[in-house]
Formats: C-alpha cells, sequence, structure tokens
C-alpha cells in the first residue's frame, strides 16, 4: 500500500511539472489575437489622426457651407470658391450654399445646418465632402454650439457613410479676427480631431492678413464677403490644402500666398 501511495505521489508531481511546462510554452497571455489596449495618450487626448485621402478620378464631391460657399459678392455665384474649386480639380461638383446659414442660425433660403443635412439626397454618394464654415453663428450664444455641431456631423456620417469628409473652419471676414470666430474655430477643430476629419483652418493658416486684405475681402457692395479675386484665391488655398492630404502630396509650403493673384 505503501508502495503505491508512492507511486500516486510521483504521477501526481510529475503531471503538475508537465502542465506548468505545456502553459509556459504556450505563453497564453502573449497570444497575438488579444486585444491592445490604447496607451495613455491615445486614450485622453480625444484626437485621430485623418487617413491620407485618396480619392477616384473625377470624385463625385459635396461642398456645404454657407454664403461663402454660396459664392456671394462673386460678380456671378458660380464664380465662387466652391464652383472654381470643383473646375480647377476636375470634380462631379454639387455645391450646396445657403446665405446665413449656421449650426444654430437658420439661413435667408435654408434651415441651420443638421436641417439642411437631413434635406439631402440620399442617393448623392459623394466621394468626398467638404463642409465649410461658419461665421453665422457667432453672434449667438456659445452654449448648445459644440452639441449642434455633433448631431449634424452624425447625420451627415450616418447619410454618406462611405464618405471622406473634410472641414473648413471659418475664415474672417474682418481683422483681427473677432473672439467668437476663434473660439467657433477651436471648437470646430477640436470636434473634428475627434473624429479623425481632416479640418482646414483659414485662420490657423492665415488665408486673409493685413497685407492682401482689401485683395480678398469686398467690403463695400460685397458686405464683408469674398471678391471674384478673393474667391479665386480662396479656391487656391483649399485645392492646395486637400492636396497636401493625399499619399503623395506635393510641397507647397513654401510657397508666397500674397494675395488673389497667387497662381
Amino acid at each position: 500500500m505503501r508502495r503505491r501511495r508512492g507511486f500516486a505521489a510521483v504521477a501526481l508531481v510529475a503531471a503538475a511539472v508537465a502542465a506548468v511546462c505545456l502553459l509556459a510554452a504556450l505563453h497564453p497571455w502573449t497570444d497575438a489575437a488579444a486585444p491592445v489596449t490604447a496607451t495613455a495618450e491615445e486614450s485622453t487626448s480625444g484626437v485621430i489622426a485623418p487617413r491620407p485621402l485618396a480619392l477616384p478620378d473625377q470624385p463625385r464631391v459635396l461642398i456645404f457651407g454657407d454664403s461663402w460657399t454660396y459664392g456671394s459678392a462673386a460678380s456671378l455665384p458660380t464664380l465662387g470658391y466652391a464652383y472654381v474649386l470643383g473646375e480647377r480639380l476636375d470634380w462631379q461638383s454639387t455645391v450646396d450654399g445657403v446665405r446665413g446659414s449656421g449650426y444654430l442660425k437658420p439661413g435667408l433660403d435654408g434651415g441651420t445646418y443638421g436641417e439642411r443635412i437631413a434635406a439631402l439626397d440620399p442617393g448623392l454618394d459623394p466621394d468626398l465632402i467638404i463642409v465649410e464654415g461658419s461665421i453665422n453663428d457667432r453672434r449667438l450664444p456659445a452654449e448648445g454650439y459644440r452639441e449642434a455641431v455633433s448631431a449634424a456631423w452624425d447625420a451627415l456620417a450616418a447619410l454618406y457613410p462611405a464618405a471622406s469628409v473634410v472641414i473648413m473652419g471659418p475664415a474672417p471676414q474682418v481683422l483681427p479676427v473677432e473672439e467668437a470666430t476663434a473660439r467657433i474655430d477651436a471648437d470646430l477643430a477640436a470636434l473634428a480631431a475627434e473624429r479623425g476629419w481632416w479640418y482646414v483652418s483659414p485662420i490657423a493658416e492665415e488665408w486673409i492678413t493685413t497685407e492682401n486684405y482689401t485683395e480678398v475681402i469686398d467690403t463695400t457692395i460685397g458686405r464683408y464677403h469674398p471678391s471674384t479675386a478673393g474667391h479665386a484665391y480662396l479656391a487656391t488655398r483649399l485645392a492646395e490644402a486637400i492636396a497636401a492630404m493625399g499619399d503623395e502630396a506635393p510641397v507647397i509650403a513654401d510657397a508666397p500666398h500674397e494675395g488673389p493673384s497667387t497662381p
């Protein structure tokens, strides 16, 4: 009986050792399929790097915004930056600009951005969406602004889930930049970063300065909107910004931008 118990004890120890060896060999805790926890920087910053922009030849593009997108103050609305941009880049463009419209403020010829997004054609199926503006919210309280932007963008992403999105913040109609306009720019930049969407800031990139202001902005009949030359200039700057988002972006940072005459 004592021999049997001895053999059983030895067998039990051997089995335990074998199990430990097998566990060490398999390393289940290092399995490649195990989920990777985000680093502290990734989880707390709330910033997602946007993917390089890749568009097909003659892409379908929706350019959505306010009176600047409408083409106000150009000699013809179709000479506005949105139309000029589409022609230059050989896009199949749909321009949806409503004067006076913002995320909180209804426009003269349409509603708020959210209301207008809800009315868009679901069959449009754009490859790219550019959302411009808007300075029209600058005289309204900041409370509720971010929520209105997020709701509008949620609806846009749900309507066109396959589209790439570029947000173009407000451009200054007066200098120095109004405090409320700067706040809108900062809010839009932060919200776009949370989604991994490209953000273009005419304010941060100093598209309009004291040196070129009178050439870009019509302060008389145009009521502080871009002139025809100003719209052409904005189209150039935005085209360069779009090009810089691609995999093989041309080097354009050193190009001078002194005013609308920039080619």
